[in-house]
């Protein structure tokens, strides 16, 4: 009985104890708390007045290019946005594109409320057999005809098969004519070679529209894969020069990535330019006298797809 009782006092003690500690320690969390909030600081409590914190204003431009003074906002399909700064020696493009509409697949600038461009394709030898009669009932004004190319493996300059009748039919039919040269030119020697032979090709006809120097990558195969910034510019001005000295209007066609991104702008702003960029509207931010806006066109007399244009200009 003695050893019952001496158990159950030492239980009844350990319990009492268990409360006892369980008690102070809820004292000390809640005296912690208390304190802590009766020392806590206000952030604007050593200042007179509080402060008064505005949400930023975010504008957005609903566009492609974001202008702000100096750069220009781009997208890259390596890098995603990326930032190009502005020439300020570089001609901006003055075109309204407000004053750009389209009709039944043509597009069309308007200035005081009256159409002040020209419709044009560019075409080559793809196009087969065209009706240039009809090419100009569907209200076509100008044509530019592939004169060559050269080939984007061996490099050997090659005769358009097609030049000579389309440019005699787009003539005959009423129809102004360009002309341009697909170059694969890796060097200046070779840009002067091919304005060469162009000049030659285009001497016993009359040129009313631009002779454009076309230099493309199309694609990691090609010659022109690894030309560089400088050397490219250098193949432009050698062109665009031997054709200016040959009494033609030099131009530079280039889509709006390229001319971006390879294109030594500064260098080339003497010369008019022709800017491929399939939209319904351009937002190349530099200067630019005929749009390609698309290269899936159906033209009357053309049969398949052909790429249309619009002038700004009058040649």
């Amino acid at each position: 009985m003695a050893d019952n009782k001496k158990r159950i006092k030492f239980k009844s003690i350990a319990i009492l104890e268990a409360v006892i500690i369980l008690l102070l320690f809820i004292v000390l969390i809640w005296a912690t708390l208390i304190r802590g909030r009766a020392e806590a600081v206000p952030a604007n409590a050593n200042s007179d007045k509080p402060q008064v914190r505005k949400r930023a204003v975010i504008e957005k431009e609903e566009a492609f290019y974001q202008l702000d003074g100096k750069k220009i906002l781009m997208n890259d399909s390596t890098y995603g946005e990326i930032f190009v700064p502005v020439y300020e020696d570089v001609p901006a493009s003055t075109i309204n594109t407000d004053n750009i509409t389209m009709r039944n697949g043509y597009a069309f600038y308007s200035e005081n409320g009256e159409n002040v461009s020209t419709l044009g394709v560019d075409i080559s030898e793809f196009q087969g057999d065209i009706d240039w009669t009809q090419v100009k009932q569907a209200g076509i004004d100008f044509a530019f005809i592939r004169i060559g190319y050269r080939t984007y493996g061996d490099g050997i300059v090659t005769y358009d098969s097609a030049f000579q009748r389309n440019i005699e039919g787009a003539q005959a039919a009423g129809i102004k004519v360009g002309a341009y040269f697909y170059s694969q030119a890796i060097t200046v020697e070779e840009a002067v070679d091919e304005a060469d032979h162009v000049i030659d090709a285009l001497a016993p006809y009359d040129i009313n529209y631009p002779v454009v120097y076309d230099w493309e990558i199309v694609h990691d195969a090609a010659r022109t894969d690894s030309v560089s910034v400088e050397t490219l510019a250098d193949c432009c001005v050698a062109f665009c020069e031997r054709i200016k000295d040959s009494g033609y209007t030099p131009m530079i066609y280039q889509n709006r990535e390229t001319a971006m991104h390879k294109l030594d702008l500064p260098r080339i702003k003497d010369y008019d330019f022709w800017l491929a960029e399939y939209d319904e509207k351009p937002i190349y931010y530099y200067d630019f006298k005929i749009w390609q806006y698309s290269n899936t066109g159906r033209i009357p007399g053309i049969e398949g797809n052909v790429d249309l244009n619009i002038c700004f200009k009058p040649y």
